[in-house]
């Protein structure tokens, strides 16, 4: 007997609902999938299309800075005293280089590379990127980059950079006004991005280190351009695609002369000394002179460590600003407004007499504050006491005046602050008081303090552009100026002349105190240096001791270290009647004011005086 058949019966109903269920999940699968695709086309054509763009644009356009040109800086009268020349500098990326020292060696043998320039490359490429360019030699002759150029096949990853530098054509002339250009280092980026400023140096090498290259930096710095380039797979030109051209700084124009500053140097003559002269009328510099001085082209491509040691550890601080950085003491030049503080005050009249023995004593202490002149005056009033500088005068003076008075009416002439001038390099200089003593010294002041600085001595010290700023404001009778640099800006053949800063005056309570000293000052000037002169001038002269003399003792120059013999200062201004220059000289160790630093100042006066008399002679 056969098996039976097994019969299976079909659910079509289920069946049908299970077809359709998978066809719904498999349907919704292909949306769900579909739309992904198609928000992610969306996405990629339109949400992204900029920024895909410009990724692929990435890599096939680069975008080159270019750096702008540099203003340049003129004198008053339109001589160029700060250009921009062409240069060359052979580099190396270190990374692309092969066997580097000995392409370093086989390339000094047809371009002469310095012991130097060996030693200070291998001493940067120890901190150095070795995939960004380094400087190997600055300042190739066109000959050396020829020869280079016909060789470049034979040094991979050296090549030569062309640019313009800076250059400065009167050398050590300007360097203390000017300042000069050099590297941008890591101090200078971080100041810069500090100030949103780093947006601005993308190309640029350089930038303003000192003086007024520093100050004006934002004005003569400029603002990049760039270029658009096509490139291939190899990072290689093809095509440049657009440019921007670069905004060049602006120009500007100094109030500094040179030929009056050309004329102070050669007086100084390498003397450690300075000559700050100032226009009156409206606080401009004429002459920012300070000696001994350096070549600030050493600093634009880069000094050697040799080079700057030599010029830091010289002793005589050529790297010091010694008209706004050198700290004296005044002497008997303050004694013009020590005058004017005894008549305001009603200390002393014209007329007020006090007899001169040759010394001054504190009432009650046996102490000798002695006279330059060891025999006296004899019986002094203060045109006298002007005229003669007589210390015992000024001594009887600071003691009734009283060491706050001095403080309050010298700070309206400027010291113990800075001038407002328009570079960085300036000290304050000081300007003594109780306060100042009990601050630095934790000491109270004593009454024999106040007699020192009664002429000028002690714990006063000034810079020579305050001493010229303060005498400034002597001759236009209380009427201040802040002290500046820069007199305009020049853009293509407009020149704009900047504000003038003029600041509150100092007001007396009669003014007739002005023409007594002023006048006092021309007497001065008509017995000395300026007796023969074609104008009228006025002056004071001053001689700073350097250390304290013994109370026995005799001061002896020929027996005195060098540079421990007085300092020599003198002020000035002419013509009298409408002055149109002041002038500050300080002379380090060179004896009597007026014998050593007078020739100078009545030089400089016929210089800028009488120079168009000479002309047409």
């Amino acid at each position: 007997m056969s098996p039976r058949k097994r019969i299976t019966m079909h659910n079509h109903a289920a069946e049908a609902s299970l077809f359709k269920s998978r066809a719904l999940f498999t349907f919704l699968c292909v949306i769900v999938l579909l739309s992904l695709l198609v928000a992610n086309l969306y996405r990629l054509q339109i949400s992204s299309y900029k920024d895909y763009t410009t990724r692929s644009n990435d890599n096939r356009i680069r975008v080159v800075p270019v750096a702008p040109s540099r203003g340049l800086i003129y004198d008053r009268h339109g001589h160029l005293l700060a250009e921009n020349r062409p240069f060359y500098t052979l580099e190396v990326i270190p990374e692309k280089a092969v066997n580097l020292d000995d392409s370093l060696n086989e390339l000094a043998s047809i371009i002469e590379i310095t012991d130097d320039e060996r030693e200070e490359f291998a001493k940067t490429l120890k901190f150095h990127r070795r995939f960004k360019p380094l400087p190997l030699k600055n300042r190739l002759t066109e000959e050396q980059v020829a020869t280079f150029s016909v060789n470049q096949h034979r040094f991979p990853g050296f090549y030569v950079e062309a640019g313009l530098k800076r250059h400065y054509p009167y050398e050590h002339l300007l360097t203390h006004a000017l300042g000069y250009v050099g590297k941008i280092n890591t101090r200078d980026r971080e100041i810069l991005e500090r100030n949103d400023e780093w947006q601005f140096y993308p190309a640029t090498r350089d930038i303003g280190k000192q003086g007024v290259e520093k100050f004006y930096e934002s004005l003569l710095h400029g603002k990049p351009g760039h270029l658009e380039e096509e490139v291939n797979n190899r990072g290689r030109a093809i095509r440049i695609l657009n440019t921007t051209a670069p905004v060049p700084g602006k120009d500007i124009v100094l109030t500094l002369d040179l030929d009056l500053q050309r004329k102070a140097m050669e007086l100084l003559d390498g003397r450690r000394g300075t000559v700050v002269a100032i226009d009156p009328r409206d606080g401009g510099i004429l002459a920012l002179v300070s000696s001994p001085s350096y070549d600030p082209n050493l600093f634009v491509h880069g000094i050697s460590s040799k080079g700057y040691n030599a010029l830091l550890n010289d002793t005589s601080r050529p790297l010091v600003n010694r008209a706004s950085q050198g700290q004296y003491s005044p002497a008997s030049t303050i004694k013009p407004m020590m005058a004017i503080l005894g008549l305001e005050e009603k200390v002393i009249t014209d007329r007020t007499r006090i007899w001169d023995p040759g010394f001054w004593q504190i009432p009650g202490v046996e102490h000798k504050y002695r006279d330059w002149k060891r025999w006296g005056h004899g019986w002094v009033d203060l045109y006298h006491a002007l005229i003669d500088s007589c210390d015992t005068y000024f001594y009887d003076l600071a003691y009734k005046v009283g060491i706050d008075k001095i403080a309050n009416f010298m700070g309206d002439f400027g010291f113990g602050d800075s001038t407002g001038i328009d570079i960085y390099e300036e000290s304050k200089g000081n300007l003594p008081s109780k306060d100042w003593k009990r601050l630095r010294y934790n000491q109270p002041w004593y009454v024999g303090d106040t007699i020192s600085v009664g002429i000028g001595q002690g714990y006063w010290t000034v810079t020579p552009l305050q001493l010229a700023n303060a005498t400034a404001i002597l001759a236009n009778k209380g009427k201040r100026f802040t002290p500046h640099l820069l007199k305009a800006l020049k853009d293509e053949n407009v020149t704009l002349d900047t504000p003038i800063e003029e600041l509150p005056p100092i007001v007396l309570e009669n003014n007739k105190h002005w023409d007594s000293v002023n006048e006092a000052m021309r007497q001065s000037a008509s017995k000395a240096r300026f007796s023969d002169a074609k104008y009228t001038a006025a002056m004071k002269t001053g001689t700073a001791q350097v250390f304290t003399v013994r109370q026995d003792a005799k001061y002896d120059k020929d027996n005195v270290d060098e540079r421990l013999r007085d300092n020599a200062l003198i002020v000035a201004y002419a013509p009298f009647e409408n002055p149109k220059i002041v002038l500050a000289v300080v002379i380090e160790n060179a004896g009597f004011g007026g014998a050593s630093a007078g020739p100078v100042a009545r030089a400089l006066l016929d210089e800028y005086l009488l120079r168009d008399d000479w002309k047409n002679q």
